[in-house]
C-alpha cells in the first residue's frame, strides 16, 4: 500500500500545538472510530489505537501524535509546521489563503510529506490569520 493523501482546515491559534490540539478534539468529537470515550493523548497510550493508525489511520489530524518543529526531519507520525521558506515556495508572499493552499495541493503532490506524517500552515484570509491548513498522508 502506498498510503492516502488527505487534507483538513482547523481553529487558528497562534500556538501552533494548541490549534492542533482543537483541530483533533473537533475530529474525534465528528467520529471517534470505534474507541468511545477516550481522549486523544488515551487513544495514542493505547496499543490498539497505534495499531489502527499505522495500519490504516483516519486520513485526519488523528492520525498525528503531536506537533514537532519545522526542522523535525525523523519519521513518525507527526504534524510538522512548514518553514517560511517552504511555504514561499508555493506562496510567494508567505501568506496562503485557503484557496491558494488547496490549489498548491491540487498542482504539487511533492507538497505531501512521506506515509504517516502530516504538515500544517497557517492560513490567511484579508491579510490575517484565519485557520491552519492540515495535510499528509496516512501510514497505510
Amino acid at each position: 500500500m502506498g498510503g492516502n493523501s488527505w487534507w483538513q482546515t482547523g481553529p487558528y491559534d497562534a500556538d501552533l500545538a494548541v490549534a492542533f490540539r482543537r483541530a483533533q478534539d473537533e475530529e474525534l468529537a465528528k467520529d471517534d472510530h470505534g474507541f468511545t470515550g477516550r481522549t486523544i493523548a488515551e487513544l495514542w497510550e493505547s496499543e490498539d489505537w497505534r495499531e489502527y493508525v499505522l495500519t490504516g489511520g483516519t486520513c485526519t489530524v488523528l492520525d498525528q501524535i503531536r506537533t514537532v518543529a519545522a526542522d523535525f526531519t525523523e519519521w513518525g507520525p507527526y504534524m510538522r509546521p512548514l518553514a517560511p521558506e517552504e511555504v514561499r515556495a508555493w506562496c510567494p508572499d508567505g501568506r496562503p489563503t485557503r484557496e491558494r493552499w488547496e490549489a498548491a495541493l491540487a498542482a504539487d503532490h511533492e507538497l505531501y510529506p512521506d506515509r504517516a506524517q502530516g504538515n500544517c500552515t497557517v492560513l490567511y484570509e484579508d491579510g490575517k490569520p484565519s485557520e491552519i491548513g492540515y495535510w499528509g498522508v496516512s501510514a497505510d
